[in-house]
């Protein structure tokens, strides 16, 4: 038996926030524990970050995918890959806020990096494993993400604990836990190496290095110094380097260039133009799949979001090849969940800022409450697939009536009921109560 399977033994779900807190400098990162029975059985961890204005989240990598859900804020984001060209010139910039003399030793130096990608609410951002990422925010208003990490992905030969590797800063004082302390492995990888031979590797004085080494207390999210950092991104008046791409195109740069190297990495849940189910009384549902944002067939992800009118119910289903991680941005919703052994696991109301998980094939509902319910929900595949039991593509509408009549021993006209009284509809069902009011 896999560890997996070992691992999804559910006597019961239920919603719940971070117990975990670790303050920084620039922000706020929030862990749910992912000792949870809910989150062993579905090899995720999930935490929330912060990031407040002008605070840059340091460098840092992982051995398993992430996906990024952006619920608050603007600013810019930052992947690095092995082996991909530098395709973005930022060198000769004017930076604001800093003396004369640093200003012109900006001016003078090279600046060539990989591609800097400029996110907003509602963006949902993949994360390859391996892949170095920072994130600054440039914006008005706090950034605030909700980050799901898939920990058992083939992609990670470690074992199924969370592990985040950061290349600055780190964090030496315990964090909060429910009122108790417990200590985060959070901390410079770079820490612990001798520097004199981290100076010879670099080819940099000795001192460089220890300020490379040093963490100052100042966590994993900093503010930055000497005003606003201004860094070339798509928008700003130097655009993609086209002449400098065109240099690599046709180069196999261990086997990357035509697809890490290029591929997209965000794409944006707020569309209502891309909607993938849409009812005028029910609500609507986007998916974001590996058709969608293909690099996502490399992590194995997806994600969906739904925005469910008042008392609008989500059709009993189940979920034929993944896990769905549920986080709720807004609203209330009762939520129902069965498990192969025909016993609730889950009978509860959810609320904003709470997440939980349904495991594969176990048997989901869910009824928007008076104001409405939106959500963000991860799945553990790149090309999810549901078992409606209610509406045109229901698993019961296939079946013949006779199956239905003596599999519930109903008549014939109740079996044509079951079959064809939402035969309309899909997915959301409006309230039988009458027309829900949009928002």
């Amino acid at each position: 038996m896999s560890y997996q399977a070992q691992q999804c033994r559910i006597n019961r779900l239920t919603s719940s926030e971070p117990n975990q807190r670790v303050e920084c400098e620039g922000g706020l990162i929030e862990l749910w524990d992912e000792t949870e029975e809910q989150f062993q059985c579905s090899g995720i961890h999930a935490m929330r970050v912060t990031v407040q204005h002008n605070s840059l989240s340091l460098p840092n990598f992982h051995p398993f995918p992430r996906l990024v859900y952006i619920e608050r804020g603007e600013g810019i984001l930052g992947v690095t890959f092995p082996g991909c060209p530098e395709t973005y010139d930022s060198s000769g910039r004017q930076e604001e806020g800093i003396r004369g003399d640093e200003q012109r030793e900006f001016g003078h130096q090279k600046d060539l990096h990989q591609k800097v990608h400029r996110f907003t609410r509602g963006d949902i951002i993949a994360i390859p494993p391996g892949a170095v990422h920072w994130c600054y925010n440039d914006g008005n208003e706090e950034v605030v993400t909700v980050i799901v990490n898939d920990l058992n992905n083939p992609s990670n030969q470690l074992d199924q604990t969370f592990r985040s590797f950061y290349l600055a800063g780190g964090v030496e004082r315990s964090s909060e836990q429910r009122g108790k302390h417990t200590q985060q492995q959070f901390n410079n990888i770079l820490r612990p190496f001798d520097p004199e031979l981290l100076s010879e590797a670099f080819d940099v004085p000795e001192d460089l290095v220890r300020k490379m080494q040093q963490t100052e207390n100042r966590g994993l999210i900093v503010r930055v110094d000497k005003g606003e950092m201004r860094i070339l991104s798509p928008g700003s008046e130097q655009d993609y380097d086209d002449e400098r791409r065109r240099k690599y195109v046709g180069l196999d740069v261990n086997g990357l260039e035509e697809t890490i190297c290029t591929m997209r990495l965000r794409h944006n849940l707020d569309n209502r133009r891309e909607a993938d189910v849409y009812s005028r009384h029910g609500g609507r549902l986007n998916i974001v799949n590996e058709h969608k944002l293909p690099i996502l067939r490399h992590l194995d992800m997806s994600v969906e979001k739904g925005n469910m009118f008042p008392n609008t119910i989500y059709s009993p289903h189940w979920a034929v090849n993944s896990h769905s991680v549920v986080y709720v941005t807004r609203g209330e919703a009762h939520v129902q969940v069965v498990g192969n052994n025909g016993q609730s696991v889950m009978d509860d109301r959810v609320n904003e800022g709470e997440m939980f998980v349904i495991p594969q094939y176990f048997t989901v509902s869910v009824k928007a409450g008076s104001n409405g319910f939106e959500y963000v929900s991860f799945k553990t595949t790149s090309s999810p697939m549901k078992s409606p039991m209610v509406g045109y593509t229901s698993v019961l509408r296939a079946m013949p009536v006779q199956v239905l009549t003596n599999a519930y021993q109903i008549s014939p006209s109740e079996a044509h009921q079951l079959k064809y009284n939402r035969e309309h509809q899909t997915f959301f069902l409006p309230s039988r109560g009458g027309k829900s009011r949009r928002f």
